[in-house]
């Protein structure tokens, strides 16, 4: 499970080697309502702005591989405590440097975009289905978007680097017409005007950020576990401490907290009271926040999905793919090996 600490002046600590939450109650002075928790069954533990935590409950949770992140107020990661092993070879490092720089940094990258839109596509096909009216519009949209993916499967190039602009205006356009038709099928008093973030222009998209915010975090850990760089990116740009590799990779998986946002709000479960007005924006207060991490943990990881012959949450799928990809670039690299030692005999 995953805890997330919402309310001003929770402080996490140890009791008995379980993580004890103790939330103050409102109204009084010095009285705490308390949760404990099993360390072995809490995967990571975030931290916004105004909670506490003690060093033993820090080293209970390196002691069981518990992920504590620290969260800014839209979510986004700001830091983490992990352990420092790697719990991996170095070669999947290296193989990945070496992926970063050629065409198979390039296939791995349409793949994982164009799934991205493939997602897209299948979404708005869903929606078709209980929107008749819709449909003469919903069909013009997909034609658009399915075109993008043809010009992207098209894409040849011996690099990333060489083609990357042209990657880019394809997945922009594809996601803008996307995001378009995801407003076109709110209720009118959900409705927004395209992506927007830090501020988010509307409540839509304060919660889609502090989701995309939250799913940042869990993609980091699984590359992490995986043993591949989160900072080693094929197509994002390598900036100082930019987490290059998790943007690229979380592409395929956007779609989860997209309909995981639309679903809250075609259900009419969001409401006036879940953000707030801030300056040229909106963002989440403590009802969103609560409204929104229930919602994700369920759907992330008490929910299953028929994956690879198997009933998965969603997150043991991601966790999935990051070890398949991890084992492909060591294949790759164990071919090349083979490759330049044939070439030397």
């Amino acid at each position: 499970m995953q805890l997330f600490i919402n309310t001003y002046g929770t402080y996490v600590h140890v009791k008995d080697e379980m993580f004890e939450i103790r939330v103050p109650v409102e109204g009084e002075t010095k009285e705490y309502r308390k949760h404990h928790f099993s360390a072995k069954k809490v995967t990571n533990i975030l931290m916004p702005k105004s909670a506490a935590l003690s060093t033993d409950a820090v080293i209970l949770a390196l002691k069981h591989n518990v992920d504590i992140v620290f969260v800014d107020f839209d979510g986004q990661p700001l830091g983490r405590v992990w352990h420092s092993k790697l719990g991996s070879t170095t070669r999947i490092r290296k193989a990945q440097l070496e992926a970063s720089m050629g065409q198979e940094g390039l296939k791995w990258i349409i793949d994982w975009v164009g799934t991205k839109i493939e997602n897209q596509i299948e979404l708005i096909s869903d929606l078709k289905k209980h929107r008749q009216s819709m449909r003469e519009y919903l069909d013009t949209r997909l034609a658009q978007i399915k075109n993008m993916h043809v010009s992207l499967c098209q894409i040849k190039s011996q690099s990333v680097k060489e083609v990357a602009d042209t990657i880019r205006g394809l997945e922009g356009t594809s996601g803008r017409l996307y995001f378009e038709v995801l407003s076109s099928s709110l209720p009118e008093i959900y409705r927004f005007n395209g992506r927007s973030s830090r501020p988010a222009k509307d409540p839509f998209n304060a919660f889609l950020n502090y989701a995309y915010g939250i799913l940042y975090g869990k993609i980091e850990k699984c590359l992490i576990i995986a043993g591949l760089d989160p900072y080693l990116g094929f197509m994002h740009r390598d900036d100082y401490n930019q987490l290059s590799m998790v943007f690229d990779f979380i592409e395929p998986y956007r779609i989860y907290c997209d309909t995981l946002v639309f679903r809250l709000f075609s259900a009419k479960k969001v409401n006036k009271s879940h953000t707030d007005a801030i300056t040229q924006g909106f963002s989440l207060n403590k009802n969103g926040k609560e409204l929104l991490v229930n919602a994700f943990n369920n759907y992330f990881d008490t929910d299953t999905i028929r994956y690879r012959g198997r009933n998965q949450t969603r997150s043991n799928a991601i966790q999935m793919d990051a070890h398949a990809f991890a084992n492909a670039l060591l294949k790759s690299d164990a071919r090349d090996v083979l490759e330049i030692k044939t070439e030397t005999i």
